[in-house]
């Protein structure tokens, strides 16, 4: 139960937060209380959530799971504890409850048989599946802990384990082990909760360490206090126990700790722990606490201390923490692990030849053996399931460069032959991701057939994205198109079924037929639909319009985005247009205009998501281009002048169109959106008004860097002050619309970064109204909430966007 002072605070916290709310209505002509779209509206965003297909571990079978489209705001509301950058639900052991799980169904791809998993709507987790495909667990979170079932996936009713209650606060709190018939669990460990006394033990002290320079950004949702410690680690300690699958007898082993993470070793003989660690921190998130690294066996013994790391609070600005990282077993041996060390003390700043060197460790008692070296910073390890090839990749912050190389697992030392290298901002040349399976014993390795990988990518190109999957044969770089999207069609791969590569699964649309889950068998060149999505919009999506857009701005630089017209179009309108963008970074102007957009998909809407606008007359011209371009550490330099260009482009692209009125254009945003969205509005007399969700507005709040920022504000204040739109209120003459969640716990986005615009306007004349949806987030997860977002956008702009703009 939680006690009576933390619900004080939590009651008071939320009584400002309604006064501010309150403040915003009566400075406004309209009334209070939840308020609600169009019924158009309304029955699309309260309509039954759409399954979501996925694969069984072997491709065999297909799983739907349904869930609902949006919570009560009482979900939302329920009391939670902010701990460690953590929102946890006290009540469930868990974090935050999210959306209810209403049906399961798995289908037999081989014979069709359709099995609906008996369950109650609830707050299930999806299937956890053995390997092995003969059984699968589910995780139902509820009051006292999460309950374990288990079921066969083609004809049982799950049942429930006895005697186990688990903790999901440290992560997932269900694997299954190697052999597939037992499962290892994270359970709720003894002890009683820490009751907060009704006197402070003392007061609350931060110490600086002279010398050491400790910059970190800005995070929400920290420990604040001893108690607060206390009551992170009472939640946060689990017991490890096994489970047979079979009998349902439960095994706990080892002491009970902090497990913030607990991974198997290939022949199940073997673990790696890592434990969280005291001293914590009230500056920095769980995630930067120090962890204790071990190899520990199924009687809780630990073979082998690895490391112990520090507390991670003078990590510099785009760097990584000193000594072993990422720590992994090979997905190819028995039990041998490799990890990354800086060479550069995780500074980028610092000159060194190699940035990483990678090790491995082959027994428990071995000595370490460096594997090999990486000129940038180390990123990903993929295992082919051959046990011998080994793709590794490198990635420069500062130039977005990646490469990919090549190994021989069986010739460690060696240097290994670079695949390729790109830049990771170019949509055009991306390659593709590599395909993985499991097999039979759970290991997760890149499928291999034939000596060839497979990849799956956007297809990206000047015409919109096109779908692909090739398969590529790493050592002579022969790669095949075995699918790509028809013409006219969006078709991204899902899937392989089964053990082959001729049948696999596609997700299939246009513009004018909703999406449809399509078995491709191409060695009988059949296609046949499993299902088709069902969507509640598609009476007026398919009256809709799409346009992809290319223009230029004055630079040269490309740009595009994709312009709708709502259902009441007729030819020879003059629309009014709400045009939403969010800035993105780049560093060469050919990767920033390059066209990321889909033109063929369906239109679907959901949520608070702006394209409800179109149902409301207005056009909406989506995903503006919003470039900064620019070198990593210097972009920000130009970016009220970049936006500010963007912007006039895009108007310009437009009004060309022929069907927009461009002194009835709105511009909106959310989050860093929101922030462009305040920007243009104060340095541009472009628009007719703004609508700004869940922004940033002062960037002194932010003092140790923001997105890609990695600048201080005491290294580049001026820059800090030109970005900040709060600084330049006084200059904002259009209406503006600020919509906040009032617990917002993104990095930066408190609550009054909306708030003290608000006031700043008020202060100057301004037209302005501050909308604070209680209880939630940086998005919006309550369905009255969702209702009152969208009802707030399209009474904003029928007020100022439709009407002609004083000239």
């Amino acid at each position: 139960m939680l006690d009576s002072v933390w619900l004080r605070r939590s009651f008071v916290s939320m009584s400002l937060l309604a006064c501010a709310f309150a403040q915003a209505q009566n400075s406004s002509a309209s009334g209070s209380g939840w308020q609600e779209p169009s019924n158009v509206i309304k029955n699309i965003v309260v309509a039954p959530g759409m399954p979501r297909p996925s694969l069984s571990p072997q491709g065999n079978l297909l799983v739907m799971t349904t869930r609902e489209s949006l919570p009560d705001l009482a979900v939302v509301a329920r009391p939670h504890l902010k701990l460690a950058g953590m929102r946890i639900d006290g009540g469930t052991w868990s974090r935050q409850l999210s959306t209810k799980t209403v049906s399961i169904t798995i289908r037999n791809l081989a014979n069709d048989n359709t099995h609906t998993v008996p369950i109650e709507a609830d707050h299930w987790s999806g299937p956890i599946w053995s390997a092995d495909e003969r059984a699968f667990a589910l995780v139902r979170t509820t009051e006292g802990g999460g309950e374990l079932w288990l079921a066969d996936p083609y004809t049982a009713t799950p049942k429930k384990v006895a005697g186990v209650r688990l903790n999901q606060v440290l992560g997932g709190a269900v694997q299954w082990l190697p052999d597939q018939q037992r499962l290892l669990v994270r359970m709720i460990a003894a002890g009683e909760r820490p009751v907060r006394g009704p006197v402070p033990s003392g007061p609350i002290v931060q110490q600086t360490t002279s010398g050491l320079v400790a910059q970190v950004r800005t995070y929400q949702d920290l420990l604040k206090d001893p108690h607060d410690e206390k009551v992170f680690e009472y939640y946060g300690t689990s017991q490890l126990a096994v489970v047979d699958a079979a009998s349902g007898s439960v095994k706990p082993f080892g002491q009970p700790a902090m497990h913030s993470g607990v991974s198997v070793s290939p022949d199940g003989t073997l673990m790696l722990l890592s434990v969280t660690e005291r001293p914590f921190s009230f500056v920095v998130p769980a995630r930067s606490f120090p962890r204790r690294t071990v190899i520990a066996d199924f009687d809780g013994k630990v073979l082998r201390e690895l490391h112990t790391s520090r507390l991670a609070d003078a990590v510099p600005i785009g760097g990584v923490q000193k000594g072993p990282r990422r720590m992994a077993w090979l997905a190819t041996a028995q039990h041998a692990l490799y990890w990354t060390e800086a060479q550069d003390d995780g500074n980028p700043k610092n000159k060194v030849p190699h940035r990483d060197h990678v090790f491995v460790l082959l027994e428990p008692t071995a000595t370490p053996r460096l594997w090999y070296k990486t000129e940038f910073r180390a990123g990903g390890v993929q295992f082919s399931g051959d046990g011998k090839l080994v793709l590794t990749g490198e990635m420069d912050r500062k130039t977005r460069t990646e490469r990919i190389w090549r190994r021989d697992m069986s010739k460690l030392g060696e240097s290994g032959k670079l695949v390729y290298e790109r830049s990771t901002q170019d949509a055009y040349g991306d390659p593709g991701r590599t395909i993985s399976e499991r097999t039979l014993d759970g290991r997760s390795v890149v499928r291999s057939r034939d000596g060839k990988l497979f990849l799956s990518g956007n297809g990206a190109s000047p015409q919109g994205n096109r779908p692909f999957l090739d398969s590529w044969v790493v050592e002579t770089g022969q790669k095949e198109r075995l699918f790509e999207a028809a013409d006219g069609r969006h078709e991204t791969f899902m899937g392989f079924v089964g053990s082959g590569t001729s049948e696999y699964l596609v997700r299939s649309e246009s513009r004018k037929q909703p999406p449809q889950l399509i078995h491709v068998d191409k060695q009988a060149g059949s296609r046949r639909v499993l299902h088709t999505f069902e969507n509640p919009a598609a009476k007026w999506t398919k009256l809709i319009q799409k346009r992809l857009v290319r223009y230029e701005r004055q630079d040269g630089v490309p740009m595009n985005g994709t312009l709708y017209l709502p259902p009441s179009y007729k030819e020879g309108d003059k629309l009014p247009c709400l045009l939403w963008a969010y800035p993105r970074e780049y560093t060469k102007a050919s990767d920033a205009g390059q066209v990321r957009a889909t033109p063929n998909r369906f239109l679907t809407m959901r949520g608070s998501s702006h394209l409800f606008m179109l149902l409301e007359g207005y056009a909406v011209f989506d995903n503006a281009s919003m470039p900064i371009v620019g070198s990593r550490r210097t972009a920000n330099n130009t970016f009220v002048e970049q936006v500010r260009m963007n912007a006039s482009a895009a108007i310009n692209a437009l009004t060309g169109e022929g069907c927009i009125d461009p002194t009835k254009i709105a511009v909106a945003g959310h989050s860093y959106g929101a922030f462009m969205t305040a920007n243009l509005l104060a340095h541009t007399d472009l628009f007719c008004c703004g609508i700004a969700r869940s922004g940033a507005y002062n960037r002194t709040l932010t003092p140790f860097g923001f997105q890609n920022e990695e600048r201080t504000y005491w290294e580049a204040p001026e820059i800090y002050f030109a970005m900040s739109p709060f600084m330049h209120a006084n200059k904002i003459n259009e209406p503006l619309l600020l919509i906040h969640g009032s617990d917002d716990n993104n990095s930066g986005t408190f609550p009054i970064q909306s708030q003290r615009l608000f006031v700043a306007l008020k202060g100057h004349g301004g037209n302005a109204r501050l909308c604070f949806l209680p209880f939630e987030s940086h998005g919006y997860r309550g369905r009255q909430s969702v209702l009152h977002c969208l009802a707030e956008m399209t009474q904003w702009l029928d007020q100022h966007c439709k009407r002609k703009r004083p000239q």
